[in-house]
This record gives structure tokens, C-alpha cells and sequence, in this order.
């Protein structure tokens, strides 16, 4: 059986970007839900083979969802990834919001998958764009050759 899996931030760039990759992969979700602030309340995103009408981001929202992804920005992450975990969500977050809190484990999933079975406030981390690249990549050489130091700078 499936899971009901809520897009926070769906009419934004990254969040159409998930609702596409949720689809592309066959995700075996049962239900997506995509969520925003309230001025795209109503808009259509497509998903599948229809589309999925944008519902506001609020507490009460993910009652009943088993995974909310977070791409909506730090503040409403910090509020509301919180009130996805009190209802029973595993929130991932891919804001800078719960990067650093030591009780939310920081995940690349082809690195550390194991690391998400320990999440304490129901909500898991990843960190920067360019740092998961670096951190695939380099993860397979460290595993063959300890890596002491790595400097590197990102012109974003």
C-alpha cells in the first residue's frame, strides 16, 4: 500500500520539480498533496496523468500525510515541519532550516541512508545543493581512502 506524501512549496520552482520527480519515479504514494501559501491557494500542478488543485500550507494540512518535503524556504519549515511530525509526517526538509540542529540527522541518501531511521523530531535534513553532488561523489573515495580535507567555494 501506498503513502500520502504532501509537496510543501509545490507552485514554487523546486516543489515542481518534486511533484515531477514523484511522478517520473512512480512514487508509490496513494495521494500527493500540494501545498502552498495561501496567495497560490487554488492554482492546478500537474501530477501524473491530472493535476493536483494547490491547498494552503497549514498545521491541519498534513493530518493523515505520511512524508511532507519541505521546499518553501527556512520560515515556514521552521513552523510547519514541526506540526507535519506532531501529526505523524516524517517531514524532509531542503531548506537551511534544521540543517545544524544536532536532532535532526542530515541526509544524502547514497551516503548515510541508515542515518534516517534516527529522527527524533520526526523531521530529516539535507544539506546544500552542491554539497550533496560533492558528497556522492566523494563519498565512494573516502570509503577506499580517508579524506582529511576538502576546500571548496561555489559561485551561486
Amino acid at each position: 500500500m501506498g503513502v500520502t506524501v504532501a509537496v510543501v512549496g509545490a507552485t514554487g520552482m523546486v516543489g515542481r520539480e518534486m511533484l515531477s520527480v514523484l511522478a517520473e519515479r512512480k512514487f508509490p504514494a496513494d495521494k500527493v498533496v500540494a501545498l502552498a501559501s495561501p496567495r497560490s491557494v487554488g492554482q492546478k500542478r500537474p501530477f501524473r496523468h491530472g493535476d493536483r488543485t494547490v491547498a494552503e500550507a497549514e498545521p491541519d494540512a498534513f493530518a493523515g500525510v505520511d512524508i511532507a518535503i519541505f521546499s518553501a524556504g527556512s520560515g515556514p519549515s521552521k513552523t510547519l515541519a514541526p506540526a507535519a511530525a506532531e501529526r505523524g509526517a516524517v517531514g524532509v526538509d531542503n531548506s537551511s532550516c534544521w540543517r545544524m540542529d544536532p536532532d535532526v540527522p542530515l541526509v544524502v541518501p547514497e551516503v548515510n541512508a541508515d542515518a534516517i531511521a534516527n529522527r527524533p523530531k520526526g523531521i530529516i535534513a539535507n544539506p546544500n545543493c552542491s554539497t550533496i553532488q560533492m558528497l556522492v561523489a566523494l563519498a565512494p573515495i573516502q570509503a577506499l581512502s580517508r579524506i582529511e580535507h576538502i576546500v571548496v567555494s561555489t559561485y551561486q
